[in-house]
């Protein structure tokens, strides 16, 4: 099939890469020219595992192309992927004004029947908004498809090729049956191509996150309440991970959620339900037990030393979560920005997200050292904050660390030691829900 996707974010990208290795012609828009110039150069502009061969081979064999025309673009596909960014506006709500820019564009633009797919994660009406505005300015037949991402990031590639569900919202059979010949060859089983409605496919993908959100604070808030008890989160964690009702599945407790996806709809899903009078008690309370949460080390680090200024901290990892180099509300921009005003001197690390937080947050990355190696934030170090469980941080070397160290205190927000081993090694150490052991 002949393919456009407007937007090369995380989404757009995959998505485009991963149909084009399907054999589709593909065309990636994005308006960012310096963006499309690095795409074309063959530099990928996001960290994820495994997309840069995909993009490398396709556009070599010619099925992927990366244009800023996006009018030539929707001229020459049958199909239409929708895939920029819907921010949190100012009251929570999500900003559609870059997925309605795409469809004015689309309107403007085809000279053909169209399938324009929603790929957004947009609020329940927002296909009938797309619809709308493209039918404003033609009478070409347009269809309007929900057909929600459930890319998870540092995986990405992997969720696009073995899906577990695809969710396509139509009123139409027949379109959601052409929308489901794109995922076929990801597909072992037709019965994961779930059809429905658009509005029920839309709720679908908000839904979603908004329960793994709701899992993730809800095991913190155990968490939190193990520490004051006596009780070690962990083992609590495998009790009821055995529960077939419940499962193994985001129930880590931890230094709290971030990313792109887990805070914005779970405000949205929350303005979403004031918009139409319904006061949803639980979505507000996930929120405010992540943003409680976010402080957690913090408030360790600051018992532990009455007083920051002058002190050392090495923090290892930026990125909300391994394996992807997006910053965007990770739990570490909390740590830097309540730390900045301390006084302390802040030495960070991450594999992959250290350019991004220089560029993102210039002025805050003013007060942090940026250093490549791990052991080298360690160098006279009085406190070390783990912020992103990226493998090589589950097995340092803890004689080099506690060498290093000006005093072998960690601040583990993703528990990845045993605090037992710990204390036999010669550290303080606290972690999130697990008793801590005295030396």
């Amino acid at each position: 099939m002949k393919v456009a996707v407007i937007g090369t974010g995380y989404v757009g990208l995959v998505t485009g890469a991963c149909l084009a290795g399907a054999g589709n012609k593909v065309r990636c828009v994005d308006i960012d020219e310096r963006k499309i110039a690095l795409l074309n150069d063959g530099h990928i502009p996001i960290y994820e595992e495994g997309l840069e061969p995909i993009v490398a081979k396709n556009v070599k064999d010619g099925r992927l192309i990366f244009t800023t025309d996006s009018a030539e673009a929707i001229k020459a596909s049958e199909i239409i992927f929708i895939a920029v960014g819907t921010p949190s506006d100012y009251d929570g709500s999500a900003d559609l004004k870059y997925v309605l820019q795409v469809a004015k564009t689309i309107g403007e633009s085809m000279e053909s029947e169209k399938i324009v797919i929603c790929k957004s994660t947009v609020p329940v009406g927002t296909c009938d908004k797309v619809k709308a505005t493209i039918e404003e300015i033609t009478d070409i037949p347009v269809h309007v498809v929900s057909n929600p991402e459930f890319l998870k990031e540092g995986s990405a590639v992997k969720d696009f090729q073995s899906p577990d569900r695809v969710i396509i919202g139509s009123s139409n059979d027949d379109v959601a049956t052409r929308v489901g010949e794109l995922y076929l060859p990801f597909m072992r089983r037709n019965d994961r191509i779930v059809h429905m409605d658009v509005r029920s496919a839309e709720m679908t993908k908000y839904a979603s996150n908004a329960m793994l959100a709701t899992k993730i604070s809800f095991m913190n808030e155990i968490a939190n309440l193990c520490d004051r008890v006596g009780a070690d989160v962990e083992k609590v964690r495998v009790g009821m991970s055995l529960d077939e009702r419940i499962g193994p599945h985001f129930i880590f407790p931890g230094a709290g959620y971030g990313g792109s996806c887990f805070p914005k709809d779970v405000r949205a899903l929350s303005r979403l339900g004031h918009e139409n009078g319904l006061d949803t008690q639980l979505l507000n309370a996930v929120e405010d037990v992540n943003v409680r949460q976010k402080s957690r080390l913090l408030e360790a680090l600051t018992e532990y030393y009455d007083n920051l200024d002058g002190k050392k901290i090495a923090i290892w990892g930026v990125s909300f979560k391994p394996k992807t180099d997006d910053i965007r509300e990770a739990p570490s921009l909390v740590t830097f920005e309540a730390l900045a005003k301390t006084g302390a001197t802040i030495v960070a690390t991450d594999p992959a997200a250290m350019e991004n937080a220089q560029e993102e947050y210039p002025e805050l990355a003013k007060s942090i050292t940026f250093v490549k190696d791990e052991y080298e934030a360690l160098k006279d170090a009085d406190a070390l904050v783990i912020h992103t469980e990226w493998n090589q941080y589950r097995s340092p070397d803890f004689d080099r660390m506690k060498e290093l160290m000006a005093t072998p205190a960690i601040f583990d927000g993703r528990n990845l030691y045993r605090p037992t081993k710990m204390a036999a090694r010669g550290f303080h150490y606290f972690c999130i829900g697990r008793p801590t052991v005295e030396l």
